[in-house]
């Protein structure tokens, strides 16, 4: 069964990237048709800038890589949600992304317009002009890029490099270690292909994983559902925007 590049869910729109910085771009309409009640926020592997606005507020943050899941009440509503989900590899020259892994952090002053990143004021970025906003970043210094890293995430063997420069490296970029970034996309591929309907013992193959015990125990740990969970989800429940990367997911 091929896997989707994404998961939708009700008013999702999500298109991937040329630009090199890019791994996608998402928005989600205010409520969509569809009021939830919590979403389960699955390990994630990439940085975001994300943009919320709801009740005539706006909030604007720079959202870091997720090693552990957790459970966000929504009241009901998503609000209107838009996010620009950056590449392995690219990183803001200030703000690395180490210091991000499992938090976050908002822009000092944010209007419906625009918001402050880094000390300076930026016009919040749109669905259709992400990468403007992005090249802009770029030719402002503040967005940079290290291409080793995002060829050795996606597999690629680095010449002359030394494993210990890879992994510094990596780390630097990503505020991951390369294996825990195997480990995060190989659990999102698997949640993927579980909430598509495919059995767990054909996840175990498709995803990579020694034997179903494996597969249980990185659900538990990533995730924080069982595979039946995950099938069959609670009412009021949706799990958080799931999209396929590039990224290496085997052992």
């Amino acid at each position: 069964m091929p896997l989707n590049r994404v998961e939708k869910i009700p008013g999702l729109e999500y298109r991937v990237s040329d630009s090199p910085y890019i791994e996608g771009v998402y928005r989600v309409a205010p409520n969509g048709g569809f009021a939830p009640e919590r979403m389960v926020s699955v390990v994630n592997s990439n940085w975001e800038l994300l943009v919320w606005a709801s009740a005539g507020a706006t909030a604007v943050s720079v959202r870091g890589p997720e090693t552990r899941p957790t459970v966000v009440p929504l009241d009901g509503g998503l609000g209107s949600t838009f996010g620009v989900i950056f590449r392995h590899g690219a990183f803001l020259r200030n703000l690395p992304v180490r210091g991000l892994v499992d938090g976050s952090v908002s822009s000092p002053y944010t209007t419906p317009r625009s918001f402050v990143l880094q000390g300076s004021e930026w016009e919040i970025p749109t669905y259709e002009n992400a990468e403007t906003f992005v090249d802009r970043l770029v030719r402002a210094g503040l967005l940079v890029r290290d291409p080793l890293v995002t060829d050795v995430v996606a597999g690629e063997r680095p010449v002359p490099v030394t494993p210990r420069s890879v992994q510094r490296r990596v780390a630097a970029a990503t505020g991951l270690t390369q294996g825990m970034i195997r480990q995060i996309e190989r659990v999102r591929q698997a949640t993927m292909l579980l909430r598509q309907g495919v059995a767990a013992t054909e996840v175990v193959h498709l995803a990579g994983y020694h034997d179903q015990p494996h597969l249980a125990r990185s659900l538990t740990r990533f995730v924080g559902r069982t595979a039946t969970q995950l099938r069959q989800p609670a009412a009021g429940e949706i799990v958080s925007l799931l999209y396929k990367t590039d990224a290496e997911v085997g052992p």
